[in-house]
């Protein structure tokens, strides 16, 4: 029991869950917003995102098929350049033959290069361009959701 006059030690400390909630956000002006129109624009938002992801794995197929088929080119060009080598012939025909399949492989590896990465470069544009048009699109609608809330 404690003496009369003085305080016991929980009466020393303030309680710290005694304070008064309305005082403390009294001067706090919460502006009203849609919610219903910001849950829509994020559902655009992820569908946009989908969009893009989509494109991107169809470019990403579209690389590995044409791979895949150029693949199966070079193979029956070499195939062909063993059956040619394999046929009697002289030693001048034989190094015009080797150097003019150097030549084509070398044209044909470039050509192929080009068109893989035209490919990889559309499918990336593409979903580029889903991505900024949505975003876009976003900005429009975060400053109309700020003038209607100001309004």
């Amino acid at each position: 029991m404690p003496l009369i006059g003085t305080r016991t030690m929980s009466d020393a400390r303030p309680n710290f869950f005694d304070f008064d909630v309305t005082k403390m956000f009294a001067d706090f002006r919460f502006r009203p917003f849609d919610v219903e129109a910001i849950w829509a624009a994020q559902r655009r938002n992820i569908e946009a995102l989908s969009q893009a992801n989509q494109l991107a794995v169809e470019g990403v197929q579209a690389v590995a098929r044409r791979q895949i088929e150029l693949t199966r080119e070079t193979f029956e060009g070499l195939s062909t350049l063993m059956r040619d080598l394999s046929q009697p012939a002289s030693a001048e025909d034989r190094i015009a033959k080797n150097t003019d399949y150097a030549k084509q492989m070398l044209e044909k590896s470039v050509n192929h290069g080009r068109e893989v990465v035209s490919i990889a470069a559309k499918a990336g544009a593409d979903a580029a361009e889903v991505l900024h048009k949505r975003a876009t699109e976003s900005l429009d609608e975060m400053r109309t959701f700020t003038s209607k809330t100001a309004a």
